[in-house]
């Protein structure tokens, strides 16, 4: 998850001359070279387009910036306004699929190419506030007062999603991922009509257009929720975060879904005994089912490459 960044040198360098996130993200050129950087030096099995989550409130009218040490800012917040108030802009997707195309015929043929965008609920979290949140209470507040008001814009996030993820993968890409780094704050009910639901309908229309290209969903923080999870939405992998006893998910989860994860990005952080411990972990628990091994969430910025480096090593079975 988000292999490129900050604890690559080659990525600060280009950052240093490109400038803003979104410039960045926004530049085909640039996320091209971005999303290829991994590739080049550590030889992973897929690519992972470099882009954000929020282009999609971006596409549907929101002004976007990245504020240095503050995060994303989306306005005007949708607590204080109303979805019709916002221009729709599809084309601001453009330089994404440009970023496709552009990573597409770079890569090896044996090395597989994964877009994303965030899940409706997550989405909505920065939407509504207008900038993220330790425990979305804002949106969690409207979902239960206005529920109406709120499923419009749970609605326009799943059919932008459909047409976004479709255009990513006429672009290119291989599989595709949703992301819903929030999915934890929801009660069991709310994360039924908020989580599974919308996710279940962008997996249907995207099966629609593209039935053979794989899904995966990753719902941080579900905890006991992922069986329902993995039985409603009709995902073809799930991915787990790293607070899941990957024992646990082998034993609860269907017998032939294809899993993804979950070292904790801190033990990858730490290196030595408990990066050794977490692989083991983890490959032991899987050895049975299709299993993508990955972290449980993104790469923290401080992380030694060296780690990185063993960290493949072990998984491809050299030490």
């Amino acid at each position: 998850m988000r292999q490129a960044g900050r604890y690559l040198p080659e990525y600060r360098a280009l950052r240093e001359t490109k400038g803003r996130f979104l410039d960045l993200a926004m530049d085909p050129e640039a996320a091209t070279e971005i999303t290829l950087q991994p590739i080049r030096r550590f030889g992973m099995d897929g690519a992972i387009l470099f882009s954000d989550i929020l282009i999609v409130p971006w596409a549907l009218g929101q002004d976007l910036r990245f504020e240095a040490g503050e995060g994303p800012r989306l306005a005007p917040p949708l607590v204080e306004t109303v979805l019709d108030s916002l221009v729709c802009r599809p084309e601001r997707l453009d330089p994404v699929y440009a970023t496709v195309r552009g990573v597409a015929a770079s890569l090896p043929a044996t090395t597989t190419l994964l877009g994303f965008a965030g899940s409706p609920w997550t989405v909505a979290t920065y939407m509504v506030a207008g900038q993220g949140s330790r425990d979305q209470a804002e949106t969690r507040a409207l979902a239960y007062g206005d529920p109406q008001k709120f499923g419009a814009i749970i609605d326009s996030i799943v059919a932008m999603t459909i047409d976004y993820l479709g255009g990513q993968i006429e672009a290119g890409v291989e599989a595709v991922q949703l992301f819903d780094s929030w999915a934890g704050s929801l009660s069991p009910d709310q994360f039924e009509r908020w989580v599974i639901a919308p996710t279940a309908a962008i997996v249907g229309g995207l099966k629609a257009r593209h039935p053979d290209v794989p899904i995966i969903g990753f719902p941080k923080g579900a905890g006991g929720k992922l069986v329902a999870y993995a039985r409603e939405t009709g995902v073809d992998a799930i991915g787990i975060d790293e607070t899941v006893d990957p024992a646990w998910a082998d034993a609860i989860l269907p017998d032939d879904l294809p899993v993804q994860g979950n070292l904790d990005p801190l033990a990858l952080l730490a290196g030595g005994a408990a990066l050794d411990a977490g692989v083991d972990r983890i490959l032991a628990a899987f050895h049975n089912r299709p299993h993508v091994f990955n972290l449980g969430h993104g790469i923290g910025q401080f992380t030694p490459i060296a780690h990185v480096e063993r960290l493949l090593t072990r998984v491809r079975g050299k030490a």
